[in-house]
């Protein structure tokens, strides 16, 4: 189906990658109505063709140098992970806001130029922490915020999925910056210090495995199952594990428990689905329902950054938050 694109009033986006996260962003803007697709960039001839009909208004380009020439108020980034940061830092040197795909950059370092460009130029930048943006993910957030769980003190959180990248790069230590921690455990890390406010990190441990052995520190790999241990500042204490290709007899197991002095609360998928999740609240032995699915969470933080950008917004200091995420990740890494 092809979008109609006519509201000169809704900011002019390009779009550069075009894979299937890069088209399932576009779809949701263009649904939500929170944009023009004015430019879209992809490296592949056949990706640009196939992807042009859909935005047959939009010009097209194959680098994002040709994309830069178009006229934009802001760029949408889903290209591979070790692009990012170059691309990040390009974008918004030409005075354009951007949004990103996790990880915004694969170190800290990274993270934190892209964030400092930001503040600098007050654009502003946004990252695609998508579980955030759960019905189930928020209700639990504001259980913990308004004290309904009393003082949390535990919190346990996975990622399991029964598949693997299927792009070589995210194999790459080099061009990934790991290996399932950063593509899934992100989330984790993001979704434990989010909903407890981003208290200080005061120790990690961790190991990472590749195919069942136990990886040696700076190994050439990345790990495909990846266990952590976060201390906190107050003595609350974070777990999480993640891993690829994981035989668990479902396509995915995702989860986050919240464990508090006077109850608990719990995010878990549906029948091993990566879409459907529900939450809910314990007391004892009771169970209180949060939230159940359907809910339609996928596009939520991209078309709340167009949504904002559309409404004049600058840079966030929000943001910095990712920084503390990706230092996390750096420590799980031992770098």
């Amino acid at each position: 189906m092809t979008a109609t694109q006519n509201n000169n009033d809704l900011p002019r986006l390009g779009f550069l990658g075009l894979g299937w996260i890069g088209q399932h962003r576009m779809q949701a803007l263009l649904a939500e109505k929170a944009c023009t697709v004015a430019a879209i960039a992809d490296p592949s001839p056949e990706v640009r063709e196939r992807v042009q009909p859909l935005v047959p208004q939009a010009a097209v380009a194959g680098t994002l140098d040709e994309l830069l020439q178009h006229d934009l108020d802001g760029i949408v980034i889903a290209t591979p992970s070790a692009l990012h940061a170059q691309q990040a830092l390009a974008a918004l040197q030409r005075g354009l806001p951007v949004f990103c795909q996790k990880p915004l950059a694969r170190t800290a370092a990274e993270n934190a130029a892209i964030v400092e460009a930001a503040r600098k130029a007050d654009l502003l930048l946004g990252c695609d922490l998508s579980y955030r943006y759960t019905d189930a993910m928020r209700r639990i957030r504001n259980a913990v915020v308004e004290g309904e769980l009393g003082q949390v003190y535990a919190a346990d959180l996975v990622f399991h999925n029964a598949y693997g990248p299927d792009k070589s790069w995210a194999k790459d230590p080099a061009l990934a910056g790991g290996g399932c921690a950063i593509d899934l455990g992100i989330h984790l890390v993001d979704l434990a210090l989010w909903t407890l406010g981003f208290p200080q990190v005061e120790r990690v441990t961790s190991r990472l495995y590749a195919q069942g052995q136990l990886l040696a520190p700076n190994a050439n790999a990345v790990e495909d199952y990846a266990v952590a241990q976060l201390e906190l500042a107050g003595g609350a204490v974070v777990r999480i594990a993640c891993s690829w290709n994981c035989s668990t007899g479902r396509d995915a197991i995702i989860e986050a428990h919240f464990h508090g002095s006077k109850a608990g609360a719990a995010m878990s998928n549906v029948d091993g689905s990566f879409y459907d999740f529900a939450a809910a609240r314990f007391n004892g032995t009771q169970r209180t329902p949060l939230a159940d699915p359907p809910d339609a969470w996928g596009g939520r933080a991209i078309v709340d950054w167009a949504r904002r950008l559309a409404g004049g917004a600058r840079y966030d200091r929000q943001i910095e938050t990712i920084v503390q995420v990706a230092s996390v990740l750096d420590r799980i890494y031992g770098r």
